[in-house]
């Protein structure tokens, strides 16, 4: 292989998707990375309104990286996910759904950040509170410096055309398949 052959690109999409662990924690690891390259980075979480151990990490990290990092938690919870559905109605879902995806768009459009993490855009689009013409116009919409990463189940297989990088989480076993509650540390 021959490396002088290659050629670099301004900006990617990445996108995170499947059935097993570890999108959320990928999306991450690229935070890191980004900031590590002295990007200005936008974590936005479309889903997870209660506190998780990442949005700790992030409120944490955020002082030490002032401008570099920005945090937006825009989710009402799980949509029409049983016992596990947050308490908010419809309609307050699908207005969580859509101000933190008008954010998620400034952000892109700007060209003020290098990187959006789109954290669990992808169930979001799935679970209907956005569409797939939303997640399309992100792509086609971002500005040609900013890169994109779509995490969350089910990414829409026609918009995978669209995308450079695209990584599928397998589950090949899940303690929570035999009734354990997700573990603080590993989980969430």
């Amino acid at each position: 292989m021959v490396f002088e052959d290659f050629k670099t690109k301004d900006s990617v999409v990445v996108v995170y998707t499947g059935e097993g662990k570890g999108k959320t924690s990928a999306s991450l690891g690229l935070l890191i990375r980004a900031l590590g390259a002295d990007w200005r980075v936008t974590y936005i979480q479309f889903i997870k309104l209660w506190e998780v151990s990442e949005h700790n990490f992030i409120k944490k990290i955020t002082p030490i990286y002032e401008n570099k990092l920005t945090f937006y938690k825009g989710g009402a919870g799980f949509f029409d996910a049983g016992e596990l559905s947050s308490k908010a109605s419809e309609k307050e879902h699908l207005e969580h759904a859509r101000t933190t995806y008008d954010f998620a768009l400034e952000c892109a459009t700007s060209g003020d950040y290098n990187l959006i993490i789109c954290d669990e855009i992808n169930n979001a689009v799935h679970d209907g509170l956005l569409t797939y013409e939303d997640l399309e116009k992100l792509i086609n919409e971002k500005h040609a410096k900013t890169s994109l990463c779509f995490t969350g189940r089910n990414f829409p297989d026609n918009l995978l055309s669209k995308v450079d990088i695209a990584t599928n989480m397998t589950k090949l076993k899940h303690h929570f398949d035999n009734k354990y509650l997700a573990n603080k540390g590993i989980d969430f």
